[in-house]
């Protein structure tokens, strides 16, 4: 089983996807609550050089509160992860899939939850 929804874009740049990217999860119901620059991150903390890479941490709260209320420690897996990274020619968007990340947890209404997220991710990185 695949664990991310990916989507590369040729020709585009960098900021362009990431603009598009929170416009599109916007418009799925995500905020992003945290952005990580890994790129910025690695030449501060390791003096070295890599392509642009960053990391969105994406929330749906309702679906996020749902999730909660039925485990309480899936917490631990939140929020949905959302990269996006600089490859040949263009950029790669890749977005957890929820449904693979809560395997580890045996709750059927919580996998239900989680491919409803997965659906929404999906169509969120379609529309970018």
């Amino acid at each position: 089983m695949t664990y991310t929804i990916n989507r590369t874009f040729d020709g585009m740049s960098f900021k362009d996807v990431a603009d598009r990217t929170h416009a599109a999860l916007a418009d799925n119901g995500f905020g992003v609550l945290t952005e990580i620059d890994v790129q910025a991150t690695m030449k501060k903390k390791l003096d070295v050089e890599m392509p642009a890479y960053r990391i969105l941490g994406a929330c749906n709260p309702k679906m996020a509160y749902e999730a909660i209320g039925m485990e309480p420690r899936v917490g631990a897996m939140l929020p949905c992860n959302v990269i996006l990274r600089e490859v040949d020619g263009g950029v790669e968007v890749s977005a957890i899939d929820p449904v693979a990340s809560m395997q580890a947890i045996n709750n059927g209404e919580l996998t239900a939850v989680a491919g409803q997220v997965r659906d929404l991710l999906t169509k969120a990185v379609k529309a970018i």
